[in-house]
């Protein structure tokens, strides 16, 4: 299926790969029409709609099968259309190497879209402190970077002594109240992820992680597949993308930077919860960390914090895949 708002293109193949039937059908036909065959399976993108796709049609005792579309895409032949989407994607569905993507319930889809939107609203209160934080600059007022700082920023607008035009503060009020009613709704659906935290177990268990807090814990629960979806560790921090991207050729081994695949925001959140552990641990007398103290002293400091968001991913992947809580090795005396 070549999923579209309101034309699905339909390809129909036997075991063999010999085409059975071309469809074109409006959306409200669709599962009709896939009613009336005996259990098959029905390959499809991931795209927008295709989980809901997947549920609606494991219903009807189908198998449904989603593929990335970076995979779909050495398929297409020639032209590229609807129905030339739909073959690329049957034959997509027969090799036997293929990797498919784990179609998601409702609950996951429904913590998908409540990280989803909090990412939104905190990428907009960003946007809107830097915009301040422009303006006021091109008065002689600097500040910080940081959404630390937005509380010195609003009280330098509101201060008589910055010597600031009445029109430039009343047009930047404007933006300081977007940036206050940004922070209530982002702590408004914090609180939402904290009670949601609270109340699942595989969060509470990752949270025993060092560098894993409440939102990172609830962003893995809600975005990442199943741990049988990964053979081991490394292969769930191949998917997050914090792996070496590889180059290699006539038995050498060329390492480059990391391959930055899959799911970019739990990398981006795993990087922070990283960087943070790193922070914490400099300040710390006693070398806390032996590990992460002598990788600090051979590598950069960046180097040294993707690859503990490495080692972060597949301790997280562990504690999935065999149960139980982190716990920290005993150092040798």
């Amino acid at each position: 299926m070549d999923l579209a708002k309101n034309i699905i293109q339909i390809h129909g193949a036997n075991a063999a790969g010999e085409v059975v039937f071309r469809k074109k059908l409006q959306r409200r036909q669709v599962l009709t029409f896939l009613a009336g065959f005996k259990p098959c399976t029905i390959a499809m993108e991931a795209c927008g709609g295709s989980h809901y796709w997947a549920r609606e049609v494991a219903k009807l005792g189908h198998f449904p099968r989603l593929i990335a579309p970076a995979y779909v895409k050495p398929f297409v032949k020639r032209q590229k259309n609807d129905a030339a989407d739909a073959e690329a994607i049957c034959e997509a569905a027969v090799r036997p190497t293929m990797r498919f993507v784990a179609p998601k319930s409702e609950e996951q889809q429904s913590s998908t879209a409540l990280f989803r939107v909090r990412d939104m609203l905190v990428i907009q209160r960003t946007q809107f402190i830097n915009a301040l934080r422009g303006h006021l600059l091109e008065f002689g007022l600097t500040f910080p970077v940081g959404a630390a700082h937005a509380p010195r920023m609003m009280a330098a607008l509101e201060d008589p002594a910055s010597r600031l035009p009445g029109s430039l503060r009343a047009s930047l009020q404007i933006v300081a109240d977007q940036i206050l009613a940004l922070e209530s709704k982002i702590d408004l659906l914090d609180r939402q992820i904290a009670e949601a935290v609270k109340s699942n177990e595989l969060s509470k268990r990752l949270m025993t992680i060092p560098g894993v807090g409440p939102v990172i814990a609830f962003a893995i629960t809600a975005l990442a597949p199943s741990p049988g979806a990964f053979k081991s560790g490394r292969d769930f921090a191949a998917w997050v993308g914090l792996t070496p991207r590889q180059n290699s050729s006539g038995g050498k081994e060329r390492l480059g930077r990391i391959s930055k695949m899959g799911e970019r925001t739990l990398r981006r959140l795993l990087t922070i919860g990283a960087a943070s552990l790193i922070r914490w641990n400099l300040r710390q007398k006693g070398a806390p960390n032996p590990w992460l103290s002598q990788l600090l002293a051979r590598k950069p400091r960046m180097v040294a914090t993707v690859a503990l968001a490495n080692k972060i991913a597949r301790i997280v992947w562990a504690l999935i895949a065999t149960g139980g809580v982190y716990k920290a090795r005993a150092v040798a005396a």
